[in-house]
C-alpha cells in the first residue's frame, strides 16, 4: 500500500495541471526568451505571463518578480547582496561593515547564508523566540545598530508551522531604513500574501511548495531597491540573475500561482479542518502522551508538530511504514541531532526527541487523515 503522505512542508507534489503545463512547453515552447524570432517571443510571452501570475499572489508589480534556480538561491541573493555591496577588492576588504539580524528558528537557507557572512567579519545578531516560536517585535528593534543593514524573519516556520508578526517587524525596518527581507516559501499558496501590507522589500518562494517543480523559485524585490546581483553573465532577469531562463519551469510556476490564488479561499479552510481533525483523533486517543508544538492559533493551517511523550518520533516513523511525515531531529547511529527549532523554542530533551511534523495538503483526504492517526495511535501503544 502506498503510504499516506503527511509531508507537504518537505515538498508538494506536482500539481497534474501544472506538470501538463510543463510538458507541452518543454515540447513546443523550446525558443530562447532573449531570441527576436517568434520562437523567441512565444518563449517570452510565457515569461511574462507567469511573472504576472506569481505578481499576482502576492500583491507585488511583475517587474519586482526575479525568477531563480529554487528558494534557496533566493534567500541567498537576498541575505547577501545587501552586505556585500560593500565588497572592495580581492583580498575582502569592504568599505563598511554591516550588521544583520535573523531569529533563530530560520530556515538553513537564511542562517547559513548569515553565519558565512559572519565568518567574513560581518556583524551578526540572531534574536530568540518564544515557547510557541514566536519572535517578538520589540526584540527586534532591541537588536538593531546604526549599521544594520538587513532583517529577515520567515513569515512562518517550517517545522511548526508559527506565523510571524511580519507587518510588525516590517514596519519598524522601514521607519529605520533597514531592508527587510521574509522566506515566505511556506507560506504561499496556504496563507494570503501582501507584500505592501506586509511592508517588505524582499520575499522569498519556492516552487516546490506549491505543487510546482523543484529547482524553481522567486525573490520578490521592491523596484526601489537595488542589488548587485551574485550570478554573473548576460542580463536575464532585469541583470539579476544571469542564465537562460527555464520557460517550462517557469511557466508550471506561473500556473501554480494562479492555481493558489484562485483556490486560497476554499483551501485554506479545508486544510486547517483536516490539521485540526488529525489533532483531535490523536488527543482524544492519547491524551497527555501527545502535546502540541508551535502556536496553538497563529500557525500555518496545514500544520501539525506533535510531540509522542516517552517516544523517538524517528522510531515512531520507522514503526509506521503507512505514515510519510518527518522528524525535526535526527538519529545517526549513537548520535541524536535534535531539531534547532525545538530547542530554541525551549523544549526538553524528550518533547524535542518525540516531536513529529505531519502536514496536508492538496491531495489529502479526510479518509487518508483517520488511517493515519489510527496507524500512529497504534504504534505509540503497542
Amino acid at each position: 500500500m502506498r503510504p499516506i503522505y503527511l509531508d507537504y512542508n518537505a515538498t508538494t507534489p506536482l500539481d497534474p495541471r501544472v506538470s501538463e503545463e510543463i510538458s507541452r512547453l518543454l515540447r513546443e515552447v523550446y525558443g530562447n526568451p532573449s531570441s527576436s524570432h517568434s520562437l523567441g517571443k512565444e518563449a517570452r510571452k510565457v515569461i511574462d505571463s507567469a511573472r504576472e501570475s506569481v505578481a499576482g499572489l502576492i500583491g507585488a508589480s511583475s517587474d519586482e518578480i526575479i525568477f531563480t534556480g529554487g528558494g534557496t538561491e533566493a534567500s541567498n541573493q537576498a541575505i547577501k547582496a545587501p552586505l556585500l555591496a560593500g565588497f572592495q577588492g580581492f583580498f575582502g576588504r569592504f568599505a563598511r561593515r554591516g550588521h544583520l539580524i535573523i531569529s533563530a528558528i530560520e530556515h538553513p537557507a537564511t542562517c547559513q547564508p548569515a553565519h558565512f557572512l559572519k565568518s567574513l567579519g560581518f556583524e551578526l545578531t540572531v534574536v530568540g523566540v518564544d515557547g510557541t516560536g514566536m519572535v517578538c517585535p520589540d526584540d527586534v528593534k532591541k537588536a538593531i545598530q546604526k549599521n544594520t543593514r538587513l532583517i529577515s524573519i520567515m513569515h512562518s516556520n517550517n517545522e511548526v508551522g508559527t506565523l510571524q508578526p511580519i507587518r510588525e517587524i516590517g514596519t519598524i525596518a522601514r521607519e529605520r531604513g533597514i531592508l527587510f527581507h521574509t522566506d515566505a516559501a511556506q507560506s504561499a499558496g496556504k496563507k494570503a500574501l501582501d507584500v505592501r501590507e506586509l511592508t517588505v522589500d524582499m520575499m522569498t518562494l519556492a516552487g516546490h511548495k506549491m505543487y510546482a517543480p523543484k529547482g524553481i523559485g522567486v525573490l520578490f524585490k521592491r523596484k526601489e531597491i537595488k542589488l548587485p546581483p551574485l550570478i554573473h553573465g548576460a542580463g536575464h532577469e532585469k541583470e539579476m540573475r544571469a542564465g537562460t531562463e527555464n520557460v517550462p519551469y517557469i511557466g508550471g510556476l506561473g500556473l501554480a500561482c494562479q492555481l493558489a490564488q484562485e483556490g486560497l479561499a476554499e483551501e485554506g479552510p479545508r486544510l486547517m479542518d483536516l490539521r485540526d481533525s488529525l489533532w483531535h483523533f490523536l488527543k482524544s486517543r492519547l491524551g497527555e502522551k501527545v502535546v502540541l508544538n508551535g502556536h496553538p492559533t497563529r500557525r500555518l493551517p496545514n500544520t501539525l508538530n506533535a510531540s509522542f511523550l516517552g517516544c523517538k518520533g524517528w522510531e515512531i516513523l520507522e514503526k509506521t511504514p503507512l505514515v510519510a511525515a518527518s522528524t525535526g531531529s535526527a538519529c545517526h547511529e549513537e548520535n541524536v541531532t535534535l531539531s534547532p527549532v525545538l530547542c530554541a523554542m525551549h523544549a526538553d530533551r524528550s518533547r524535542s526527541e518525540g516531536a513529529l511534523r505531519l502536514t496536508v495538503g492538496r491531495f489529502s483526504t479526510r479518509e487518508e487523515i483517520a488511517q493515519a492517526a489510527e496507524a500512529l495511535i497504534q504504534t505509540v501503544t503497542s
